[in-house]
Order: C-alpha cells, then sequence, then structure tokens
C-alpha cells in the first residue's frame, strides 16, 4: 500500500470512529502532524497506528489533543477585544436583554474567559448566556479547571488581572465567579449541528487549518447560528473575502455582522 493510500484509509476510519474528518483539515500540515505522532510510538503505518487508537484511549486523547490547535492566551490582540468591550458589546446590551455568546474551538479557556471578564466589566455577566465549546475534551477539562501560567495572562489589563485572578504557588487561578458564567461543551465543528440566536461567535485562529470547502460551510453555519445583526468575531490571519456570499456585512477589522 502506498503512502497516500495508508493516510486516506485513516482519514475513513477515523471519520468513522470518532465523526472526525480529516479530508477537511489542510493535508499537509495535518499529515505532518500525525505522522510525527505515529513515529513517536514507532507505527510504521498509519494502518497499524488506527488499530492503536482504537484499543488505547490515551492514545486516542493523545491523537485528539495534537490533531487540535491548543495555542491560547488572556485578551489575544488586545487591540481587537478593547473594540470588541468599548464599540459593540455596549450597543448588543442594548438590544438584547440577556446576551447569548458563544467561543467556539475555545482550547483551554483563555478565549471565554476573557469574555466574561468583558461581560463582568460591562455589568451585565450575571444576564449573559457564555457558551464555549472544543472538540478535545482534554483541554475543556484544563479549561474547566482554570488554572494558568503567568505568560497566558500577560496582555491582562492590570485592574482584571487583580479582580479575577488569584496566584498561588506560581500559578494563577480565575476566580469561582468567572468559570460559573462559562458552559463548557464538546462540539464538533465540522459534524454538529449548531444553536441559533447568538449575539456574538467568537472563533478565531482555527479556521486557518481547514480547507476552503470546510471553511466556506463553516462561515454558512455560523451566519446561521447567529441572530440577525449578530457579531462573528474571527483571528487575525482570518479576513473574510465576499462576505456577503454567507449574510455577512464587514463591521469592523475581523468582525462581520450577519444582515
Amino acid at each position: 500500500m502506498s503512502e497516500d493510500q495508508d493516510f486516506i484509509q485513516f482519514i475513513t476510519r477515523i471519520k468513522r470512529k470518532t465523526d472526525i474528518d480529516l479530508s477537511q483539515y489542510k493535508e499537509a500540515q495535518m499529515k505532518r502532524r500525525l505522522t510525527t505522532l505515529r513515529m513517536k510510538h514507532g507505527y510504521s503505518t498509519f494502518a497499524a497506528y488506527g488499530e492503536a487508537l482504537e484499543s488505547s484511549r490515551a492514545l486516542m486523547n493523545e491523537f485528539l489533543d495534537r490533531m487540535t490547535i491548543n495555542v491560547s492566551e488572556f485578551w489575544r490582540n488586545p487591540g481587537r477585544w478593547e473594540v470588541l468591550m468599548n464599540t459593540f458589546l455596549p450597543k448588543m446590551i442594548q438590544h438584547s436583554a440577556k446576551p447569548k455568546i458563544w467561543s467556539a474551538a475555545c482550547s483551554t479557556g483563555e478565549e471565554p474567559y476573557t469574555l466574561a471578564m468583558i461581560l463582568s466589566e460591562l455589568g451585565v455577566l450575571e444576564k449573559s448566556m457564555l457558551l464555549a465549546t472544543d472538540l478535545d475534551n482534554g483541554v475543556l477539562a484544563k479549561a474547566q479547571e482554570g488554572v494558568y501560567l503567568e505568560r497566558s495572562l500577560r496582555d491582562v489589563p492590570a485592574k482584571c488581572r487583580k479582580q479575577y485572578f488569584s496566584e498561588s504557588e506560581g500559578a494563577f487561578h480565575v476566580s469561582d465567579k468567572l468559570k460559573k458564567a462559562v458552559t463548557f461543551r464538546q462540539q464538533n465543528l465540522l459534524h454538529d449541528k449548531f444553536d441559533s440566536g447568538f449575539d456574538l461567535i467568537v472563533c478565531r485562529n482555527v479556521m486557518i487549518y481547514f480547507t476552503e470547502e470546510a471553511k466556506h460551510s463553516l462561515y454558512h453555519k455560523f451566519s446561521a447560528a447567529l441572530r440577525p445583526g449578530g457579531l462573528l468575531f474571527v483571528g487575525s490571519t482570518e479576513q473574510i473575502f465576499s462576505p456577503a456570499q454567507y449574510g455577512f456585512e464587514t463591521a469592523d477589522t475581523f468582525f462581520y455582522r450577519r444582515v
């Protein structure tokens, strides 16, 4: 069997087992990452590695962690969060008594906790519905624990750092107020149905790993999940070209409004 056939059959096997469609990720990046992981454990083919995954929960968890990109920090690209806090959310609060917000592909929780801090500063955290989802149960467990190293907090405003974190033995713990405000849930963006009626969806620095076809499908799904006038907030490398085809208009840099 050729290397290409070996990987194609692995993709089919993983989709059947987990509903994760690796064909919708950029192949070169994904294949390189998983080849490194496979060889680390001494499997010469993806066929052998696939068999091992099906019989070992530890290997499967490691696989899920490797195929998802878990790099995050609080207030990443602070200028964009300031626009959200100072411009968009105050207007949203005027029109929505109970803001419904979703942090999609939330990784280890820095993004939804940033949202929770902002909502708290605006005085509407208790009224808000804040959902955070990710494919990887491992990172969701870390997010729910809410313990971070100092490097993750480097962009957190001093006031928020003092108010929403406590330090213990070199680690920083998110306040219970923020933890109680976020509902964490496992979700496969490429496979699962989305809830609807969101005022804001934040999905940043994830789309760059998907194929153009997968992105196209996801932008349509995000648009349908937003209420008219709702916002999609994407990452600094994820500008949407021709947003009108998805029912969006550009609201600001990296913010798109459903029309």
